[in-house]
């Protein structure tokens, strides 16, 4: 990173917000997958959509890769610098723009929290429904690359089914509006291709929610199973009765010990906890949760623990939200996968990756979005002992086969990022990679946009940062570049 560059990027976006120091970096080596790092050339943080046009037009003409970054949450790499690259942390950009109560949505930049939208429009009755775990620090621009789910992804959506409108820099500078206010829009959905692109498409600076009204009614049980299997047959009886919860959330007897240890949510011992909520008009709450109740007896629940009061159903609720970050007590280090799988194949799966960790001697605490599939295995090692982190990533690997190979998908949420793309071709063909290499040279031809994400390398339209050199097959006219 040359000096005059270096003076420009301070032009912009002021001296204090250009970082390049070695210990001024050390924050943005990674995300919160740790165990892949790369420090960038320089750091830096704009307050406003136009300081963002600014450094996305001098990276493009210096043909320098950037990577926007959020609040680093993510657990697939996906804000991984490049190195010699430009770090775009959008931390700043945390207005809440507009609180539109009669039309229902809200308009924030990048930076804000999704808990902080719900925050805003708590005191007009109203929510946001995308939940993920991380939804107190997790940012919405963030949410918004990875089309990030939570717990009531099962009834209410994704991000996706969530956002109206985004603005957005393009990789050459430009900066443009995509969506409507409509609820359907003619036209290709281009809203749809930048979320959950991973940051590859565009860097966001603004985006426009919907929001719902709080239900009537809310009601939580937690049952305790003694079996995973069990709880597993209790979640399709509650499906195959037409019964859309709003969230059905497991956690074994792993995930409920570091739960236990670090937030004290009171779960009865167990090998598996289920906990299931349904929301809505209260009669139809009423009636739809005691059927729910009497599968989980019907199933073998040893316990069935009803939620009385709203404190009742935040402590268990602050159990399964803290299971993540509770590893650390049981663990010195974990590496968090995220897969999905049809909601019939899950005992089978969840089978296989217990006797995977018998097998490879990690243990492996399961917390899974049980009603559609999605997994949460977290593979527990000490990096201290030689071999184990990397035995950790193969563990990571074969997980990801077993929810391939079960009809699902490396991902649900988290994103492929840097850390499984490799694992791309196990779920499409060379046909379907080379498709979405288009797409993304398209609006980014000089592959300066997170720049070696999503999409598996080496390949022979692989991509490779800076300035774009003809391979000699292509200069004798004997091969395309895709």
């Amino acid at each position: 990173m040359n000096e005059p560059l270096l003076d420009e990027l301070r032009a912009v976006c002021g001296a204090a917000s250009v970082l390049h120091e070695p210990v001024q970096l050390l924050t943005y080596e990674c995300d919160a997958l740790p165990h892949l790092r790369q420090t960038p050339a320089v750091v830096v943080l704009p307050r406003s959509a136009s300081e963002v046009q600014q450094v996305v037009r001098l990276c493009a003409r210096e043909r320098i890769p950037f990577v926007a970054r959020g609040h680093g949450t993510g657990l697939s790499g996906g804000a991984l610098p490049v190195a010699g690259g430009v770090v775009i942390s959008l931390a700043r950009l945390n207005r809440v723009l507009e609180v539109d109560i009669p039309n229902r949505r809200v308009t924030v930049e990048p930076g804000v929290t999704n808990l902080e939208i719900t925050r805003q429009v708590a005191p007009f009755g109203y929510y946001y429904a995308p939940d993920p775990s991380s939804q107190q620090v997790c940012s919405i621009g963030g949410n918004v690359a990875e089309n990030s789910g939570g717990a009531h992804c099962l009834k209410y959506g994704f991000t996706v089914h969530h956002v109206l409108e985004v603005e957005a820099v393009l990789p050459d500078g430009e900066l443009v509006h995509v969506g409507s206010t409509l609820p359907d829009a003619p036209g290709p959905d281009l809203l749809g291709l930048i979320i959950g692109s991973e940051g590859t498409l565009a860097v966001v600076t603004k985006v426009v929610v919907r929001i719902l009204r709080k239900p009537e009614t809310v009601q939580t049980l937690l049952a305790a199973y003694n079996t995973i299997s069990e709880a597993g047959s209790a979640v399709s009886e509650i499906i195959a009765e037409g019964i859309v919860p709003a969230a059905v959330e497991m956690m074994d007897f792993l995930a409920i010990r570091a739960a236990e240890a670090a937030v004290h949510p009171n779960f009865p011992p167990a090998d598996t906890v289920l906990i299931v909520e349904l929301d809505g008009p209260a009669a139809e709450v009423r009636e739809l949760f005691a059927i729910v109740e009497a599968i989980c007896r019907r199933t073998g629940a040893t316990t069935v623990e009803v939620a009385q009061t709203d404190e009742q159903r935040m402590r268990i609720w602050k159990g399964r939200k803290a299971a993540f970050a509770a590893m650390g007590r049981v663990s010195p280090n974990y590496y968090v996968q995220d897969g999905v799988v049809p909601r019939t194949r899950l005992p089978e799966v969840l089978g296989r990756i217990r006797a995977l960790s018998e097998r490879s001697g990690l243990g492996i605490g399961n917390v899974f979005h049980a009603g559609d599939g999605n997994l949460h295995p977290l593979i527990c090692y000490d990096e201290s002992v030689p071999g184990q982190a990397a035995l950790a990533e193969e563990v990571a690997g074969e997980i990801l086969t077993y929810c391939v190979e079960a009809g699902g998908s490396i991902t649900g949420e988290h994103g492929v990022g840097a850390d499984k793309k490799e694992y791309m071709p196990r779920m499409f063909s060379d046909d379907d990679l080379d498709v979405m290499q288009k797409v993304r040279d398209a609006l980014d031809p000089q592959r300066i946009c997170n720049p070696g994400k999503v999409l598996p390398t080496p390949r022979l339209c692989g991509e490779v940062p800076g300035p774009y050199r003809a391979h000699p097959v292509e200069t004798a006219g004997l091969g395309e570049r895709f």
